[in-house]
């Protein structure tokens, strides 16, 4: 097993960034692709962006592309999210997630581990 701790989070104002952080504990970590997802108030657990194993592709939800860079440092078993330009519509909990499958998955039910997530709110 793999366990993850987000970090990161915060209020910030529209047009502002943040920088989320995942840290992982556990089985080898660069053996996962990780991914971030976001979950808004009644909504569902959307993705935001995907980075493969040996940070060799990334994948991004066309909301965030542009604005949003997910990279990672396998010696820090730690993957990061840049958020830069947030909108208020950006507002919701982040979760980071590990996927154990070589099959690039951009849906939730693809990934095996997930944080707790970490609230970021981009106010108006």
């Amino acid at each position: 097993q793999v366990q993850l701790v987000e970090s990161g989070g915060g209020l910030v104002q529209a047009g502002g960034s943040l920088r989320l952080s995942c840290a992982a504990s556990g089985r080898t970590f660069s053996r996962y692709a990780m991914g971030w997802f976001r979950q808004a108030p009644g909504k569902g657990r959307m993705f935001v962006a995907r980075i493969s194993r040996s940070a060799s592709s990334t994948y991004y939800a066309d909301s965030v592309r542009g604005r949003f860079s997910i990279s990672r440092d396998n010696a820090k078993n730690t993957v990061y999210l840049q958020m830069n330009s947030l909108k208020p519509e950006d507002t919701a909990v982040y979760y980071c997630a590990a996927d154990d499958s070589a099959v690039v998955g951009l849906q939730a039910y693809s990934y095996d581990y997930w944080g707790q997530g970490t609230q970021v709110t981009a106010s108006s």
